[in-house]
């Protein structure tokens, strides 16, 4: 320096950049920088903190050093605990002593100053240094740069102390620490601005002795963090760090007293925190790592199985922790999907287990083979498929719960701890099967695996009250399969063992009360020992008690008193006991959180005791299967599914016809049209709903019109489009959301139905209602049921008819259908001019003993007309009788002939009488006519023989049909699926020729025989053809009902009228093509022999057609050629 002049030397230093900065410490830091200290006085501290993941940082700052000043300066990197305002200098994590030479022995060039490692880290700093002269004066404004206060002094000092501890766990380094932080609360008080920051570093101190079992009160300590927070709101700068402190504390206290609220709080922390931290940050990668959530999540998961809301939300927060990839998210999803299904168990929603089940599809899938855990997420998938199964009867949930309990079990061998698990829960797939399929070899593979499970849990094991139960329940239905007293003594005592061993208190305690009470209910009926049902009634009493009102198993114990006062009843004959058991049957079928099929059968069960006993409640009970039979199908998104749901209850086929005759015997005659209709249209009304017209509605409530088919159309297409899933999670969230829009569609309904003049809107129809389908003539419902068979006739107006048919029972009437079946295939192979012997008795039977007896009814009681029009509307057996052929074929002794059914009326079918209602009410939309005939005679691949007459037959009618009706045919290779299913949607008119075949098995693949595929039942009721008339159906079986469900006529014949056509005709049986075309040939002359007169085409017309038609032909057909023609319809 010169003497006497106003500039000195001094080092100017850039801070070009700093690598590896980022130090790992106890505490998370808010940030990290680094400073320059000369003579404990800062100089230079960077503006640009390290926050995220990057490994450098840029800063490019000057700071120029006096050389006046101490030969040595010290470089430190520091942690700060705060984004917003900075309480002290921070932490000291890596510290560096350099002197003025060592810098200026660089030159100008940049360099690299190294920190000794931290914790396997390498920081450094890149520095460029170079001397110049400044003035003076700026010595003093370097200076100023560091506010020196006690309170930051004080802070430091805890931070400084605070390391030591760490360093060497020397508690007096520790108590140091938090006599400092104590000493900067008490002057930070709650209005200060560094409060916050003075509780946390408080708090901090103390958390650290407290997880090293230096200091004991946690509770303190988290309530210093509780502060602070409440101190950082949301968008407070420091809320994050905050969070993450609270949940540290709470692991912490966790982890020292396991205790449950303290990890249930830190997972609600967690899941607001993660969302709000960066990926790549610092906080992220600690918070979210194997010492931050991952062991909280760890920890939700062993927490007891909750069920309650608030548990199962916590399972979902906990999930939301567990993103795809996230290695606990299987756990996660297996424990909110148990959750869930406990919930299902305790209150019975359909949509819990759904959920479960989709849960724990997706917990599968993510076990790779050789997953430690997946014998676990098989083993409760399966569990919560057979819950469904029980639930709604779907019989593909059976099937995949079984093979999925047998994968589980081989991946627990002998010697696995859970294996006993694994062998009862299949031996409880098993059984579930055996009551559906009936397979006695399920049963006793059952045994054999309940045997082994509870060889596995010896006295003292936890499982073994449940295996006890779970093997006297198989050995119990054993019994009642094959009557083996052995069984049933061997099942109580297991049971009562399985009750010994059950605490009071243990939830599922009432399963052991109601099993037991079931067998000792079955031993009465045995031995009639009155202390068996005593205690029988008492166990079932003492299971309600223990259940709140809605829970589903009450079902069990309504199910298990009813039997045992119906079994006291059937021995000591007194009435009381008859009361109470049909009490807890309607008490057990009306429960409502127990699924439809285990209350459907209930109250079959609950039909057969009351017709048994002639008890009153009959009627009630018959109503209840059907409104439960009407809730259960309409569960089911498809027709198909629909009509398997149906069939799956044996009793139920009869159930239609049962109902009426207890009505009739009731002498409520208007009832039984009423039950009659419920029952038997079923299919067709469940599949029609989603079509009502709604024109009333719309000059009433354009908004709820609107809102009801907008409904409407969104879960037709669900359910159209779910019936293709093959996939069954697929399938399953399919039906969920079928279910969804199938609530909101019945919330709209109810809307509709509050107003007065809709109040019966889709309700089964009344008497009234069904009386218009006999407005152009008399409906006869012909009514087969083992009780009684008889007939009821609806007529114009006024109440119904009863007509007895004393001579007819069921028995009789079904040999007399199968009579009529083998005369039809006799007949076919005969001559065309050889006698019909066996066809004419069985016409004269059905003549004798049922048409005359409704003949004279229609004759002297309601005055009809001759040739007046009729309609007959057959169940059960009546269905595959030629009701409309019957014929006395007697002489009179005149010499005339004495007049068959045909002669007297004009005989029409219909399925229903709903469907005849429908059909003449689409009459009010008519359009102009146009006629398709549609023929196949020659189908590919072996789908029938040819028949040579079909084309002939094609250009018949199309000469006869008038020329106005704008006419096209499709034949050959253009009758395809496709093309005649375009043809029946474009035209009013149909004649159908070709191969038409009905399936017993599956009456919706019933189907006509096009040239690629078949033209199916199914098919066609998919479609709306609103404007559609009239079709000819010169096929095979296209009117013949199914055998499962002989109260549904479900045929092609009625699958047209269904889709729109208000007028059919349909045959009985196999058709010879060739003879038909006589019958085609007269019943057109007669159908449009008005028109040369300028007469419009009238379907009505159709029933009068085909009687000119079958009368006209009587030379050239013979008989059962004749009569295998019906008219369906208007």
């Amino acid at each position: 320096m010169m003497p006497g002049s106003s500039e000195s030397q001094y080092i100017r230093l850039e801070v070009i950049s700093g690598d590896n900065l980022q130090v790992p410490s106890d505490r998370i830091p808010a940030g990290i920088y680094v400073s320059i200290d000369v003579d404990s006085r800062r100089c230079w501290k960077s503006p640009i903190s390290v926050l995220s993941s990057d490994e450098s940082v840029a800063w490019g700052n000057t700071v120029t050093l006096s050389s006046h000043a101490s030969p040595a300066l010290s470089v430190e990197i520091r942690a700060s605990y705060e984004v917003d305002r900075m309480l002290g200098s921070g932490e000291v994590i890596g510290k560096l002593q350099m002197s003025w030479d060592e810098l200026l022995d660089h030159g100008d060039e940049p360099f690299m100053l190294s920190f000794p490692p931290v914790c396997d880290v390498h920081p450094s700093l890149t520095l460029k240094t170079a001397v110049v002269l400044a003035c003076d004066d700026q010595e003093g404004a370097l200076s100023d740069s560091l506010v020196d206060c006690k309170i930051a002094r004080d802070t430091d000092a805890g931070h400084a102390r605070y390391v030591e501890y760490v360093t060497s766990e020397n508690v007096s380094h520790l108590n140091a620490a938090v006599e400092h932080f104590e000493l900067v609360l008490d002057q930070c008080l709650v209005s200060h601005p560094d409060h916050a920051s003075a509780l946390t570093n408080l708090a901090w101190a103390c958390l650290r002795g407290y997880s090293l079992d230096d200091l004991q009160d946690i509770d303190a300590t988290i309530s210093l963090f509780r502060d602070a927070l409440a101190l950082r709101p949301q968008r407070h700068p420091d809320h994050l760090l905050s969070l993450y402190n609270l949940t540290e504390a709470l692991a912490w206290r966790h982890i020292k007293k396991d205790t449950a609220a303290d990890i249930r709080e830190a997972a609600q922390l967690y899941h607001e925190l993660l969302p709000l931290c960066p990926e790549g940050t610092y906080l992220r990668s600690i918070a979210a790592g194997a010492n931050g959530v991952d062991y909280v999540i760890g920890g939700c998961n062993n927490l007891p199985i909750d069920a309650s809301d608030e548990g199962i939300h916590l399972r979902r927060v906990v999930l939301e922790l567990c993103p795809l990839g996230h290695q606990l998210r299987p756990r996660a999803l297996g424990e909110l999907a148990q959750a869930v299904e406990a919930r299902f168990d305790q209150h019975g929603s359909i949509d819990d287990l759904d959920t479960s089940i989709q849960l724990g599809r997706e917990a599968v899938s993510l076990c790779p083979e050789g997953h430690s855990d997946c014998d676990f997420y098989l083993h409760n998938l399966a569990l919560s498929l057979v819950s469904r199964f029980n639930h709604q009867g779907k019989p593909n949930d059976l099937d995949e719960a079984i093979s999925l309990d047998e994968e589980a079990l081989r991946l627990r061998p002998v010697g696995h701890e859970s294996r006993d698990l694994s062998l009862d829960n299949l031996g409880r797939a098993l059984i579930a099967r055996f009551h559906k399929r009936g397979d006695i070899d399920d049963i006793t593979r059952a045994i054999s695996l309940s045997r082994e499970a509870l060889t596995l849990c010896p006295p003292g094991h936890p499982h073994r009250d449940t295996m006890l139960c779970n093997l006297a329940l198989v050995l119990d239905t054993r019994y009642d399969k094959l009557d083996v007293s052995e069984d049933l003594n061997e099942a109580i005592d297991l049971y009562r063992e399985s009750l010994r061993l059950r605490r009071h208190d243990d939830p599922e305690r009432h399963v052991n009360l109601f099993n037991l009470s079931s067998a000792l209910c079955s031993r009465f009926t045995q031995t009639q020992e009155n202390e068996d049902v005593e205690e029988a009634i008492t166990l079932c009493q003492q299971s309600l008690a223990a259940l709140s009102s809605l829970h589903p198993h009450r079902y069990f114990s309504y199910m298990w008193l009813q039997e045992a006062y119906l079994s006291r009843y059937q021995i000591l004959h007194d009435p009381a006991d008859l009361s109470l058991a049909i009490e807890n049957f309607r008490l057990a079928s009306r429960h409502p959180t127990q699924g439809f099929p285990e209350r459907i059968v209930t109250a079959q069960n609950w039909v057969t005791a009351a017709e048994e006993h002639s008890h009153t409640s009959a009627l009630e009970a018959y109503n209840t299967c059907f409104d439960l039979l009407d809730g259960h199908l309409a569960t089911r998104s498809s027709t198909i599914s629909r009509r398997e749901a149906a069939t799956a209850f044996s009793g139920a086929r009869s159930l239609p016809v049962d109902a009426a005759s207890c009505a009739i015997r009731h002498d409520n005659l208007r009832h039984a049209v009423e039950l009659a209709e419920q029952g038997r249209g079923q299919q067709w009304s469940l599949a029609s709903r989603l079509r009502t017209p709604v024109e009333d509605l719309q000059s009433t409530n354009p908004k709820l019109a609107h809102n009801y088919l907008e409904l409407s159309k969104l879960v037709s297409d669900a359910a159209q489009s779910s019936a293709t899933i093959t996939d069954r999670a697929a399938a399953d969230r399919a039906a969920t959301e079928y279910r969804r829009l199938t609530r909101q569609w019945e919330a709209a309904v109810t809307e509709i139905r509050d107003l007065r003049a809709f109040s019966r809107f889709l309700l089964p129809p009344l008497y009234e209602d069904l009386q218009a389908a006999a407005r152009q003539g008399p409906v006869i419902i012909l009514i087969a049921s083992e009780h009684s068979c008889s007939v009821i006739i609806v007529p114009t107006s006024g109440d119904p008819h009863h007509v007895p048919l004393p001579s007819v029972a069921l028995v009789e009437l079904n040999n007399l259908k199968d009579r009529f079946a083998r005369a039809i295939r006799h007949a076919s192979i005969m001559g065309p001019k050889q006698p019909r012997n066996d066809l004419i008795v069985l016409l004269r039977t059905v003549w004798d003993v049922i048409m005359l007896p409704i003949v004279n009814v229609l004759q002297h009681d309601l005055k009809l007309k001759y040739h007046s029009r009729i309609w007959l509307c057959p169940t059960a057996a009546f269905t595959s009788i030629p009701l409309h052929a019957a014929h006395p074929f007697k002489t009179n002794p005149d010499g005339s002939k004495e007049p068959c059914l045909e002669d007297l009326y004009i005989c029409s079918y219909t399925p229903t009488l709903s469907a005849l209602v429908r059909s003449r009410q689409g009459m009010k939309r008519r359009v102009t006519p146009s006629f398709v005939t549609i023929g196949q005679g020659q189908p590919r691949g072996g789908k029938g023989k040819e028949l040579l007459a079909v084309d002939s037959e094609l250009e018949l009618v199309h000469k006869l049909v008038p020329a106005t009706a704008n006419r096209t045919t499709i034949s050959g290779d253009t009758a395809t699926r496709a093309g005649a299913l375009q043809a029946l949607q474009e035209n009013t008119w149909v004649h159908l020729a070709c191969h038409g075949k009905q399936d017993p098995a599956q009456p919706y693949d019933s189907h006509f025989v096009m040239k690629d595929e078949h033209l199916t039942l199914l098919d066609i009721m998919e479609r709306d053809i609103p404007h559609a008339e009239f079709a000819f159906l010169s096929a095979c079986h296209t009117a013949v009902g199914d055998e499962e469900t002989p109260d549904e006529v479900i045929h092609l014949a009625a699958g047209l009228q269904f889709s729109g056509f208000k007028s059919v005709v349909g045959t009985l049986w196999e058709v010879d093509d060739a003879v038909a075309q006589h019958v085609v040939k007269a019943f057109y002359e007669h159908m449009f022999e008005d028109l040369k007169d300028g007469g419009a085409m009238d379907c009505t017309k159709a029933a009068w057609a085909l009687n000119r038609a079958t009368h006209a032909v009587k030379t050239k057909v013979p008989l059962e050629q004749r009569m295998v023609f019906i008219h369906i319809g208007v």
